[in-house]
C-alpha cells in the first residue's frame, strides 16, 4: 500500500490532511484504516467526517473497493465517551464538524456510491463501531471480535437505521435479540446470524478482505458492480416485487448493449482478463 496523495473533494476546495484515519492505496484497491488505537479507535464526528471525506473521494476516481479496518486489536469501541454524562446530549464540542459529516452522508451515503466497501473487523466493534459498518457492503470479522449494539445499555435507544435495516439482514427474531439486549457476540456468531459474510481468524481478517476487494477490482465491471450494489441496497425499501422486477430488467437490458457485456464474454472464451471499456464514475444509464 502506498500514501493516498491529496486529492480534491468535491464538497471542498481542499480535503486536507486526516487526523484520524490512515488512507492507502494498492492499484485499484483502498485501504483505510481507523486510527486511534490509544482509544480503541473510538468513534468520534472528527472520525466520521474523515470517513466521509475518503469516501467521497475514492468514489470519485478509479477506486474499485475499499476495505476499512482498525489500528491496533480494536476496530472501533463505539462513541468516544470522553464526554461523559453528555456523550450523546448532542452538546458537542465540534459540532461544526458533525454538521459537515452529517451533511456528507445525507448528500451520498454509503449505499448510494459506487464504490463497494468492506468492512474488516479485526477486533472489538460495539455500538457506533459497529453500526456504521451496517450502511457498507460486506463485512469480514475475526471470530472472536467482540460487536455488540449496545445503545439500550447506554441508556439511549439503537442510532442511524438500525430498527429498519437489521431485521432486514438478520430477521425480526434475532433483531430483536440483538437490539433490544445490546449483549455482545462473537464474530463466530455473527455470522452464523448472517450479521458479517465471512469469518475468520483473527490474523487474516485484513488478507481476506484486501482479497475479497482485489477480485472485485480485477474481475467485475465497474459499473455492473456499482449498478447491482446501489440498486440492492434500493429493492430493500421496495415493496412492489413486480416494480423491482421491471427495473431491474430495464437495467439488465442497459448493461447488455454496453461494451463490457462483449468484453466480458470474450474475456472468458479466451481465458484472458477483461480490460473494461465503463467508468464507474460516469457511464451510467440515465435513471442511476
Amino acid at each position: 500500500m502506498v500514501p493516498l496523495p491529496a486529492i480534491p473533494w468535491p464538497m471542498a476546495d481542499e480535503i486536507g490532511e486526516f487526523e484520524q484515519v490512515i488512507v492507502e492505496r494498492d492499484g485499484a484497491v483502498a485501504q483505510i484504516t481507523l486510527n486511534r488505537p490509544d482509544r480503541m479507535n473510538a468513534w468520534t464526528w472528527t472520525m466520521s467526517a474523515e470517513l466521509a471525506r475518503a469516501f467521497g473521494v475514492l468514489d470519485a476516481d478509479a477506486c474499485r473497493a475499499i476495505v476499512v479496518t482498525g489500528s491496533g486489536k480494536a476496530f472501533c469501541a463505539g462513541a468516544d465517551l470522553g464526554g461523559g454524562g453528555k456523550t450523546f446530549s448532542g452538546e458537542s464540542d465540534a459540532i461544526g464538524t458533525s454538521e459537515d459529516a452529517a451533511a456528507v452522508m445525507r448528500a451520498r451515503p454509503p449505499s448510494q456510491l459506487n464504490t463497494p466497501i468492506i468492512a474488516a473487523i479485526n477486533g472489538a466493534a460495539v455500538g457506533a463501531g459497529l453500526t456504521m459498518t451496517m450502511e457498507w457492503d460486506l463485512r469480514v470479522a475475526a471470530e472472536d471480535a467482540k460487536l455488540g449494539f449496545v445503545f439500550n445499555r447506554r441508556g439511549v435507544m439503537p442510532d442511524a437505521d438500525l430498527l429498519w435495516l437489521i431485521p432486514r439482514l438478520i430477521g425480526a427474531s434475532a433483531a430483536m435479540d440483538l437490539l433490544l439486549t445490546g449483549r455482545i457476540l462473537r464474530g463466530q456468531e455473527a455470522f452464523d446470524l448472517g450479521l458479517v459474510h465471512r469469518c475468520t481468524p483473527p490474523d487474516q481478517v485484513l488478507g481476506v478482505a484486501i482479497d475479497l476487494a482485489h477480485d472485485i477490482a480485477s474481475n467485475t465491471a465497474p459499473v455492473s458492480a456499482a449498478i447491482t450494489k446501489r440498486v440492492l441496497w434500493e429493492f430493500l425499501a421496495e415493496p412492489d416485487r413486480a416494480a423491482a422486477t421491471r427495473r431491474q430488467h430495464r437495467l439488465f437490458g442497459w448493461t447488455g448493449q454496453q461494451p463490457d457485456a462483449a468484453e466480458g464474454v470474450m474475456a472468458f472464451l479466451e481465458k484472458r482478463s477483461p480490460t473494461w471499456k465503463l467508468a464507474k464514475t460516469g457511464d451510467y444509464p440515465e435513471d442511476l
